[in-house]
């Protein structure tokens, strides 16, 4: 965890002495992750000589689904992912607005950018390849989805678009993962392995700034925190259908409410030590009673969820 500037600033402070408090920090962890960062090229995960011409204007085969060898779960968490991926120009209009362009910020918000420009990349590129999904409705999928744009429902803050994405980059890397895991193709599981480190190095940049902010604004920086975890959307919610997909991703075992609980949110609020955290104001004490009872709640539903999934799953093993 990298230390903030001993700087104060009354009772409260403004996202414009925030940015400029933590851009010490900023340098610090984008110094850190241009260390730890590898140079990848994404046409080397992809098997190009797998691929063949569709039909239309290249005259050749019309897609149909036993073409591809990745499984029906695995078909729809990639096309989740890589529209949510897809929508990276309102990402980075969003952080861009809100961090600056200059600066430590700056170069940040542009190295982001680049490097998270390769997933969508890497994951078209193998799809299509590969013929793992229809390429007409994914491009009007992409299409209706980048139409809409993106708009963030962190209150355009800066403690909490941070501590939003300390938490939504470990969630699309767990994301990444998993479906690798499910998909029934060592070459996505790899591809999408690759496209996981670069995630997880992205959460660890905002969980230490995160961390930092706690330091340097404790009762803001909770009060940040408790309000994402309790109203946490993935950024990809607005995708046409995404409500059924994330359902089928849930009982496929992708993305869940467990999954959510364990692997995510705990992981992060116990670095940050979130719930011991002491000398807080009556305002972050307020919003650490809301995030410990929030967790309580989702604890229970999560415990209810895995029944119900344990339940239809042994039916559908029994039906089959």
């Amino acid at each position: 965890m990298t230390t903030a500037p001993a700087v104060r600033a009354g009772s409260g402070w403004s996202d414009t002495q925030l940015l400029h408090a933590l851009e010490e920090v900023v340098e610090t962890e984008l110094n850190r992750h241009l260390k730890a960062a590898k140079e990848w090229m994404p046409h080397e995960y992809v098997p190009w000589s797998q691929g063949r011409d569709f039909d239309g204007v290249m005259g050749g085969e019309a897609w149909s689904p036993e073409q591809s060898k990745v499984t029906e779960i695995g078909r729809t968490a990639l096309v989740v992912n890589l529209l949510t991926e897809d929508n990276l120009p309102s990402y980075h209009h969003e952080i861009a607005t809100l961090f600056g362009r200059d600066g430590a910020w700056g170069t940040w918000v542009h190295r982001w950018t680049a490097e998270e420009g390769r997933h969508a990349i890497v994951m078209r590129d193998y799809l299509l390849t590969t013929r793992a999904v229809d390429p007409v409705a994914l491009e009007r999928f992409r299409m209706e989805h980048m139409c809409a744009g993106f708009q963030s429902d962190n209150r355009h803050s800066v403690l909490h678009s941070v501590a939003y994405v300390a938490f939504q980059e470990l969630a699309t890397r767990v994301s990444h993962r998993n479906t690798g895991h499910h998909c029934g193709d060592p070459v996505a599981d790899r591809m999408l392995a690759r496209i996981a480190t670069d995630e997880n190095l992205h959460m660890v940049f905002y969980r230490n700034l995160l961390a930092a902010a706690l330091e340097l604004a404790p009762d803001q920086a909770m009060r940040a925190i408790a309000d994402v975890v309790t109203a946490f959307r993935m950024p990809g919610h607005g995708i046409p259908g995404f409500e059924r997909a994330a359902a089928r991703m849930a009982i496929g075992g992708i993305y869940n409410l467990r999954i959510h609980q364990d692997d995510v949110l705990q992981p992060v609020l116990r670095h940050l030590k979130s719930l011991q955290l002491e000398g807080l104001g009556p305002e972050g004490q307020q919003a650490q009673e809301e995030l410990g009872l929030y967790l309580d709640g989702l604890e229970a539903q999560a415990v209810r969820f895995d029944e119900r999934r344990e339940a239809l799953l042994a039916r559908k093993a029994a039906r089959g």
